[in-house]
């Protein structure tokens, strides 16, 4: 179970093949409503599978489906570690 103490990072700071789960997703109302329709919902898992040479985009395996999205906009995405089964 994740408490208010599980400490909690955002989005960029995830390294190749890990995974985590949303906790909230920052930013001005139209970043933050793009982020949310494209899948990036509280409780939802997100995998990173890969970076592009310099870093951004980053590919993500999101609900089955692939996104890439910028460094900046997953700056606003804030994650904490997903729970192993």
């Amino acid at each position: 179970m994740v408490t208010a103490t599980t400490p909690s990072f955002t989005l960029d700071h995830l390294a190749i093949g890990q995974s985590a789960t949303v906790r909230t997703v920052h930013g001005t109302d139209h970043i933050r409503r793009r982020l949310l329709e494209m899948g990036l919902c509280p409780g939802v898992l997100v995998e990173v599978l890969r970076r592009a040479p310099l870093g951004d985009p980053i590919e993500l395996r999101v609900r089955g489906y692939l996104l890439s999205v910028r460094g900046d906009h997953a700056r606003q995405v804030e994650m904490h570690r997903a729970e192993s089964a």
